[in-house]
């Protein structure tokens, strides 16, 4: 790990002293005032104080939300905005920041430094903490707030350099705390990335007694001509999907309401499956990251989008240029079991579980023909990866 941020450390250095003034020339970037370079300190409980100067800006330039689904289901089935979920506040939201921040969309928010960008993100698991609460399961959720970022800022080819977390409580239990952070570092270890700081919140009365909130910030680089930003995508191109570990850390306020709906308890089994419905829903979400890098350095990426919330329909959109849309195979990829149950369980209709979950397939990466051939035949053997769809002309995403 020491190794890991001296070397984080040396190289945004070289870049800061290289670099006078920042140059926006990406859409993606936003465009603020010049930068102010100053001593930034991460105060934290848990580490060392780590003295580095790195560039601070009054701006954001990430994606602030998920694209949620909203429609409602005649056929009487649940849908996201039956478990709480309103996409049309989201989207006013985005609406009124991007006002302020231009820029904001993509997974990550990209910032100028040198012959290199800076990659971030942030985010959090959402109400898959209730599910932690009540199975006990605390070991593995630092996976998924580590994932949840790390996965965002590689679609732009990025190599995570260093993360952060927060993590807030009412009372500090120590045990429990440290069963959270564990799973942080196992996390930062899968994406080959430093834990560099972190705070810790002890708020009594706002939470309830053992809760606990998480949020986690990621910081990675790439160099200006290796950036994955969509714009050679062209129709023909193919979809390559990755295989997710079930839900990962999004729908769950969904999954809770089918969960009640259902009438079973996390203790009950998985319908179709050798393990509890609480050890299927709680399992960590896939760290993607060392396997992209490694197919991006073979060549032929030319798009990244991470499947969260939105699902295909409205992630996969977001890496296109405008004039294309994608053709799913719905039936090229084995769709777990968990899947099946929630769907089954809550009587929720195809186009709102393809707009609410990732169906089995966590990160969907768009290549050329040629490269589609050669990432199939590597992953014989060394990972999984299946041929999901392609590119078409027109907009959206449909099912065949």
């Amino acid at each position: 790990m020491t190794n890991t941020v001296a070397a984080a450390n040396a190289e945004i250095s070289r870049y800061v002293a290289a670099s006078s003034r920042p140059i926006f020339d990406k859409p993606t970037i936003a465009t603020q005032p010049p930068l102010v370079i100053r001593p930034y300190r991460l105060f934290s409980q848990r580490f060392p104080l780590l003295s580095l100067s790195l560039l601070e800006r009054n701006s954001i330039s990430s994606s602030r939300l998920r694209s949620l689904p909203n429609n409602s289901d005649a056929s009487g089935g649940l849908t996201y905005k039956d478990a709480g979920v309103d996409i049309d506040a989201g989207s006013e939201l985005v609406r009124r920041i991007a006002k302020m921040a231009p820029g904001i969309g993509g997974f990550g928010g990209l910032y100028p430094l040198g012959d290199s960008f800076l990659v971030a993100g942030t985010d959090g698991v959402g109400t898959k903490l209730k599910l932690a609460f009540e199975t006990g399961i605390h070991e593995t959720i630092g996976i998924d707030l580590v994932a949840m970022s790390v996965n965002d800022i590689v679609t732009s080819g990025a190599k995570p350099l260093f993360f952060l977390d927060y993590f807030a409580t009412s009372h500090l239990d120590v045990d429990l705390a440290e069963k959270v952070i564990k799973g942080i570092v196992d996390g930062c270890q899968q994406s080959d990335c430093a834990l560099l700081g972190g705070e810790t919140a002890e708020m009594p009365d706002f939470y309830a007694k053992g809760e606990y909130d998480l949020s986690g910030f990621a910081v990675g680089i790439v160099k200006k001509d290796s950036v994955i930003d969509g714009k050679n995508i062209v129709a023909g191109d193919v979809l390559i999907g990755l295989p997710s570990s079930g839900v990962h850390s999004n729908g769950f306020s969904l999954v809770r309401r089918v969960l009640a709906h259902s009438g079973l308890s996390l203790k009950d089994q998985l319908p179709g499956a050798a393990v509890t419905l609480g050890e299927a829903l709680m399992a960590p979400t896939v760290i993607y990251v060392k396997q992209v890098l490694d197919i991006i350095g073979k060549g032929g990426v030319k798009g990244i989008a991470h499947i969260t919330g939105g699902g295909f329909t409205d992630n996969i959109p977001r890496v296109f240029p405008e004039g294309l849309g994608a053709v799913i195979y719905k039936d090229s990829w084995n769709v777990p079991a968990v899947f099946k149950w929630i769907q089954q369980a809550g009587k929720i209709e195809d186009a709102e579980m393809s707009r609410t979950f990732n169906m089995g397939i966590g990160m969907v990466l768009v290549v050329s023909k040629e490269a589609s051939q050669r990432i199939l035949e590597d992953a014989n053997g060394a990972y999984t990866a299946y041929r999901i769809g392609e590119v078409v002309n027109g907009e959206g995403v449909s099912y065949h």
